[in-house]
This record gives structure tokens, sequence and C-alpha cells, in this order.
């Protein structure tokens, strides 16, 4: 299988490092062998090479801080030189736009290449239409690193799931503001709280996109539309973040046997989609009250096995770099 990566910060770094790591074992196990053939990233450089690139190199020169040579400077010529079978596409979030990332994808599905993609902006913004060019493009469109990093929810829903009716989900979707709420029950303010999650690294300087809900408010609108077929655009949906909650907000509910959780809800009102974020005051005895620090999880109820939850990492180098390695498999398993 010939691999392109389109975005090499993080998450892309994470991934070129599990494909180093389990090269031997993801042959013998699943008869899965690579080859990647070019790497493009705005920041890191470019290195293209239609027999395949020395990966561990390329890793060692990005570590390196130096930039990578050799391949075209933007990424969509890259792509559309490119002689490869899937794209794996890791560049940054555009929550408004979805740009860069749905260009790419658009000119790979065109060309008949798989894409896979960690990239919210697109899955918000133009499921449908990229869903759509895919399937044109006898070409498959894969995401889990989308919604809860590398917690299998997609792969559960599509496969684990089959056959069952989706009814409901929701749950904490966000992990910066499940650890803020976390350190606040155990007194911190919500600025010190802030603070606390900033130092550790799970919030950015602008904590807008966690803490005014906006992360948790793209993923809700992926899982409406991929999983319920909602045509929805994130800001159709009310969404409210957590800075108003108050220390002696979380001590009440916890008085009255609840706890504040940021909830991310998509559920069905007749024939309609419907999906919002906002803080909740969720039962002790539910299994979302549990789940505390930087955790996601979600409870996805069902007309066959009821309610299921899930819980694992929503964010984290390595877990979305094997979100990818996870939907590689899942092609090549597809390939037999």
């Amino acid at each position: 299988m010939k691999l392109l990566l389109i975005g090499f910060g993080t998450v892309g770094q994470g991934l070129a490092e599990l494909l180093l790591e389990k090269k031997e074992a993801l042959a013998k196990q699943y008869n899965f062998k690579y080859t990647v053939v070019g790497i493009n990233d705005m920041l890191k450089g470019s290195i293209y090479d239609a027999k395949g690139i020395d990966l561990a190199k390329a890793l060692k020169t990005v570590k390196s801080d130096k930039k990578l040579t050799g391949g075209p400077e933007k990424a969509l010529e890259m792509i559309k030189k490119a002689k490869a079978d899937v794209m794996l596409e890791a560049t940054y979030t555009d929550i408004k736009t979805g740009e860069p990332a749905t260009s790419h994808i658009k000119e790979a599905l065109k060309k008949g290449m798989h894409v896979i993609t960690t990239n919210k902006g697109p899955l918000a913004l133009n499921y449908k239409t990229l869903s759509n060019i895919a399937r044109k493009n006898k070409a498959k469109f894969l995401y889990e690193g989308t919604v809860m990093s590398g917690s299998p929810l997609i792969n559960l829903i599509r496969e684990t799931l089959a056959g069952s009716e989706i009814k409901e989900i929701k749950g904490i979707l966000n992990g910066t503001t499940n650890y803020i709420l976390t350190r606040m029950e155990e007194g911190l303010s919500y600025e010190e709280a802030l603070k606390k999650a900033q130092e550790l690294g799970y919030a950015e300087a602008v904590p807008d996109a966690d803490v005014l809900g906006w992360d948790a408010l793209a993923k809700v609108t992926i899982l409406a539309n991929s999983v319920f077929g909602a045509e929805l655009k994130p800001f159709d949906n009310p969404c409210e973040g957590i800075t108003k909650i108050t220390a002696d907000d979380i001590k009440k509910a916890k008085a009255n046997g609840k706890r504040f959780k940021l909830i991310g809800h998509i559920w069905k009102e007749g024939k309609k989609v419907k999906a919002s974020v906002s803080p909740q005051q969720v039962e002790l005895t539910h299994p979302l009250a549990g789940v505390m620090g930087a955790t996601n999880a979600l409870t996805i109820a069902t007309d066959t096995v009821k309610e299921v939850t899930i819980v694992g990492p929503g964010a984290g180098r390595r877990e979305t770099g094997y979100s990818m390695l996870n939907d590689l498999l899942h092609l090549n398993a597809c390939k037999k």
C-alpha cells in the first residue's frame, strides 16, 4: 500500500512512529505492507519519491528542526503528482472554513485515492459532499480520529453495532473541559483550573475552542451527519461552554447527587436530527459521571443492546496517530 502523508505535525509524526515501531508485526499479523511515497507539511517541508522514501530518516529530520526537501512545496501539487493508494490528511483544523483540508481531500478522492483524515473541519462542514465524491470514485473515506481520537468510536458504531438503530448519542467530547471541571470539584476556581490545564498542555493559550464548546460542537456535528444522516453545520446547533460554571455550582450539584459535565448530544425528534453542546448535571449513578480528568466518553442508545458507553482518550500524539493506523488496517482488510 503506497501512502501519502499530508500534514506531518504531532499526528502525522505519531502515525509515522507507529508504522515504524509495528512494521514487522503488522506484516506478520495482518499482511499489511506499506511504502510512504511522500510527505508534505507547510512548516516541515516536502519530500517525494515514487519508489518510496526513508520514513525513519524523514522523522529524524523534522525532529532535529530541519526541513524535508525534494517534493512539491504545495500540498495540492503533491496530491496531483503522487502515485499513492491512500492519502492521510492531518493538517490543522479550521472549523469555520474546513480549509485547506477539504481541498486536499477532494483532490485525492477525485483521483480515486482512499482518504483517511483526523481533521474535524471537512467532516463538520462538508461530510455529504466528500462522501458523495468518494462513492462516485469508488474510494474509501475514513475518519476514526475526528471524534475521540484513537478510541474506536466510529468503528464501534459502523461495525460492532451494525444492524442496530442508533437512537441517541451523548457524552463528554472534550478532555480539556472535563479536566477543568474535575479540578474545580477538587476545590480550584475556574481560572485556577484553566491555568493548570494550560500548564499541562491540555488547553491552548487562547482556550476558546475548548471552553466555549466549539471543539465538542464540531464533533457532535460530525456524528449527526455521519451516523444519523443529517446535513447540519456546526453553528446550526445551540452551544454553551463551561465559562459560567462556578465552584459553588459544582458543590450544589454534588450535594444533589449530580456532577457537571460538558455534554455533546445528538438525538432524533421525529424525523428531525438535533444536536447541542451544553453543561449538564449528570446523575452520579450514570457511567458518564464517573469519567474524570482529560478523558472522553460517549453513551450510545440503541434499539438492540440498549445503552453502550465507550470511555477512552480524546487526544494525544500516539492515540490520534493510532486512529489513522486503525483506518489503514480497515482498508487493508477491505482489499481481501
